[in-house]
């Protein structure tokens, strides 16, 4: 069971207002305010989505994320973009491990800063992942 939203304040909903989180005995939660009604949606259950659409961009560049990120940390050695290769390919049994530890604060205002959002509707589907500098499907940036 996660012990934290992974996304707190990067979540917001239909309206743009952004979602709060509150814990539901040990779950954490993200609420919705539904016209009044606070809708406590399971933080896992909507984090498992982003987690998702985020792996699915990801898939089929694995080679060149692993090298970049090798780059970006000052090894770019054979064995290092390996290693960063074969965790990227097996996100989906790290997604565990990452609800455990949580994604650090300042990592997370970083993500908000640089305009990362997740609008969700408020049965907690996610509707769309706003991502700086990504391209949409009319191919504007």
């Amino acid at each position: 069971m996660p012990k934290q939203p992974l996304f707190a304040g990067l979540i917001i909903d239909e309206t743009g207002a952004p979602a709060e989180t509150a814990y539901v005995g040990d779950e954490p939660c993200y609420v919705i305010d539904d016209a009044g009604f606070r809708r406590h949606i399971s933080s896992e259950e909507i984090d498992r989505q982003v987690f998702q659409h985020l792996q699915d961009l990801m898939k089929g560049s694995e080679d060149l994320i692993s090298e970049q990120t090798a780059k970006m940390i000052g090894q770019d050695d054979l064995f290092t973009v390996a290693a960063i290769q074969q965790q990227l390919k097996n996100m989906d049994k790290q997604f565990d491990k990452l609800l455990e530890q949580g994604i650090p604060e300042d990592a997370r205002a970083y993500l908000g800063m640089m305009g990362f959002k997740v609008v969700v509707n408020y049965q907690g589907e996610v509707l769309r992942v706003e991502q700086p500098g990504a391209i949409d499907d009319s191919g504007e940036e």
